[in-house]
């Protein structure tokens, strides 16, 4: 009797953190050399909040509270990764790099947008900029490490 294969998906989760200025806190990832908005994995055993509020901190020395869900993306090439983007209050903190930023930075909306060179990125950081509270859903496929030279969206929608 063999044993039973279970699907395999990356859950990862996603922070919109803006200071009291009004300013969007973004990194620069040494990964990708791109700017992106803080977040990453869920471990195992972790909630997804507890999950974002420590990655932000670790990769911006930023203290967060995640609140709203702003969306859900599939990125469905193998192993699936599903992201939950997030609106977050600032609590405390000034951004400091890490092994996972070699920049953090606060910058103003239109900026922060315009800094991004990864299509899936982007898009996510789009909905998050005009979040009204409905949620977005979006499916697409790219490769996870390069600048979007594939990007394929499958299906983009509020739900």
């Amino acid at each position: 009797m063999s044993a039973r294969q279970y699907p395999v998906h990356i859950v990862a989760a996603g922070g919109f953190v803006v200071n009291e200025t009004g300013q969007v806190l973004l990194l620069k990832s040494p990964r990708y050399g791109d700017w992106e908005f803080p977040g990453g994995q869920v471990e195992e055993g972790e909630t997804i909040p507890d999950a974002l509020e420590r990655e932000v901190f670790e990769e911006t020395g930023i203290l967060v509270k995640v609140k709203s869900l702003v969306g859900i993306y599939s990125n469905i090439r193998r192993p699936s990764i599903v992201n939950m983007d997030f609106v977050c209050e600032y609590v405390s903190g000034a951004p400091q790099t890490s092994n996972e930023s070699s920049e953090v930075a606060w910058f103003d909306r239109d900026m922060a947008l315009s800094l991004i060179k990864r299509e899936a990125i982007r898009v996510r950081l789009e909905n998050m900029l005009e979040f009204k509270g409905e949620v977005n859903y979006l499916a697409y496929m790219v490769a996870p490490n390069r600048i979007d030279l594939n990007y394929q969206e499958i299906e983009n929608r509020k739900i």
